[in-house]
């Protein structure tokens, strides 16, 4: 083959080569578009979402969006105000009006369920005989058998459930006696969150949570807000009593007087955020009283529930004022002064 034929040749190669290779760089994109039209046409199509029905979601949305405040109303001497009716109260969120959706009166109706939190860390060991007879005492004279029920829980360093809840005053007992021991230091408000989180979510009826301490918190991990804002959100009354005093001579400012250092402060606030009372008192008439004076206002208690009018649950708090249209005089009004705005669950039948 001459040299001239050759030259053409490969010439003519390289030409081809090339209209190919330019051809493939055309046409590929346009094969592939093709070839996945093809699958998604030949794929099935999918299956629409299935609307959630009215049945489904509302549960959760009543749950979620419903306030229930528990409001405990008293003359000037304390004792509580019976015979209240609906359109006797004003409930204000935020400044706003809102619509009391129901309204109930409490006494001798809902059960209440109660947990009792007794202080063993080191500071009570001169004191353990006086708060078990203490929380014996207080079991006694509040809980209704066959009705309400109690868990009884002991925290020092650690927190130590020794009676779930229960009716049986027998079982309560064996719980209280059986403390022998002390810790080193006071956890009292993991005690406080670790309760309501665990155990007052999942009960349908009240909450009341009864701390029996000398109210100084050396340990937790958790603050005071924390404490107040899981008793809030868990829709948990919070008393306490505090035995600083042991089984002396009264504290001076007994039963919501004038409380004796910056730890008794913060006992009063958890309470008081919370709807409930505190008292501090070593006398154990003293004591019997108070016991009485919660019980009397657990039984005679009132609770509204509304649909707030703001539906942003953005984690603020909301501020709520109760009122009395026609006031009787010298009444007084207890109730939590607010919530922070979280989507969670709390409890069924809420």
């Amino acid at each position: 083959m001459s040299m001239r034929r050759r030259n053409f040749l490969l010439s003519f190669v390289s030409l081809a080569v090339v209209g190919i290779c330019a051809w493939f760089a055309f046409a590929t994109p346009a094969i592939r578009a093709q070839q996945q039209q093809q699958r998604q046409q030949n794929r099935p199509a999918p299956s629409p979402t299935p609307p959630v029905s009215d049945q489904d979601d509302r549960p959760v949305r009543i749950e979620t969006r419903r306030v229930r405040l528990p409001i405990s109303v008293v003359d000037k001497k304390g004792v509580p105000i019976s015979g209240l009716q609906k359109g006797d109260f004003q409930i204000l969120e935020d400044g706003k009006p809102q619509t009391i959706e129901s309204f109930t009166d409490e006494s001798e109706q809902t059960p209440i369920y109660i947990g009792v939190l007794m202080d063993t860390s080191g500071s009570t060991a001169a004191k353990m005989t006086f708060q078990q007879e203490s929380a014996m005492d207080f079991i006694h004279t509040v809980v209704r058998l066959r009705k309400d029920k109690v868990a009884f829980m002991t925290f020092d360093d650690d927190m130590h459930l020794l009676q779930d809840f229960t009716d049986k005053l027998d079982l309560l007992d064996r719980a209280v006696r059986s403390v022998k021991k002390t810790g080193n230091h006071t956890a009292l408000y993991d005690a406080i969150y670790d309760f309501c989180d665990q155990k007052m979510r999942t009960v349908t009826g009240r909450r009341a949570l009864v701390i029996v301490s000398d109210g100084v918190d050396t340990y937790s991990r958790a603050y005071l807000s924390d404490a107040i804002d899981i008793a809030q959100r868990t829709e948990t009354l919070v008393y306490a009593i505090s035995t600083k005093a042991g089984i002396n001579a009264a504290v001076p400012g007994v039963e919501m007087g004038q409380v004796l250092s910056g730890d008794d402060k913060k006992l009063e606030k958890l309470c008081n955020e919370t709807g409930g009372r505190v008292f501090f008192t070593g006398e154990r008439l003293a004591l019997e009283r108070s016991f009485t004076r919660i019980a009397k206002e657990l039984r005679a208690q009132y609770v509204v529930t509304y649909d707030p009018s703001n539906n942003d649950y953005n984690g603020q708090f909301r501020k709520i004022e109760v009122k009395l249209v026609n006031k009787p005089d010298g009444a007084r009004l207890r109730a939590k002064p607010g919530y922070r705005a979280l989507r969670e669950n709390v409890g069924a039948g809420q």
